[in-house]
């Protein structure tokens, strides 16, 4: 009995060094990126109209937005460095990318500036986070300004780029007002592909942007 109990016994642990097979695990299926809405509005709409209005034989030749970037400049952080380290987590928050730090390239001693001294932060957007910002530009923050009228279409700068003026950041929705300190103003700057501002307003009128009325000349 006691030699068939030991022999039991290492027949159990012979059976249990045997390495176990794991299952094969079903690979992963990538998720489908779905388009954003300004950007098939643009593939499905917007490029066989510019196509059309300014007789483009090759529809490469269409202007396109190429990226967006947002500044903000903070001259009180030369003697509060709280001041642009809230500043800098409210552009993230704006534009959902990690800011980079913009410095003084010279030093003004009026201004208590030296060089190398932190002074603002910036953003550059492209692609589907370009277009989600563009979006939520247009047709929530924009619209949020107080007695808004519409933008100017003079900010142009002869090279089919755009510049707008945001005096108060919390228009975006993002920002929770309660916890603001400060109220800081933006600098959003759409460079397009457009070889002239006419055709960058058509572009830009063709996404919605809210122009007040038109006042260059093709």
């Amino acid at each position: 009995m006691a030699e068939k109990k030991q022999k039991k016994k290492i027949e159990e642990k012979v059976v249990d060094k045997k390495p176990k097979v794991k299952k094969a695990e079903k690979p992963a299926v990538p998720e489908e990126k779905v388009p954003l809405r300004l950007q098939e509005m643009y593939r499905q709409e917007i490029v066989p109209r510019l196509k059309n209005v300014f007789s483009y034989e090759n529809i490469m030749d269409v202007p396109k937005l190429e990226k967006i970037t947002v500044n903000i400049g903070i001259g009180a952080a030369t003697q509060d460095a709280k001041l642009l380290d809230s500043a800098v987590k409210d552009l993230e928050t704006v534009t959902g990318q990690k800011a980079s730090i913009r410095k003084a390239k010279k030093s003004i001693s009026n201004f208590k500036l030296r060089e190398g001294m932190p002074i603002g932060a910036m953003v550059t957007l492209r692609r589907a986070k370009m277009y989600e910002f563009f979006d939520r530009l247009i047709s929530i923050a924009l619209p949020r300004v107080r007695d808004f009228r519409g933008v100017s279409d003079k900010s142009f700068d002869g090279r089919g780029n755009y510049t707008l003026g945001v005096k108060e950041h919390i228009i975006f929705p993002e920002i929770n007002v309660d916890k603001v300190s400060k109220v800081y103003g933006l600098d959003v700057s759409i460079v397009t592909s457009a070889k002239s501002d006419a055709e960058a307003y058509e572009l830009l009128k063709s996404f919605g942007f809210p122009f007040r009325k038109k006042e260059i000349t093709q």
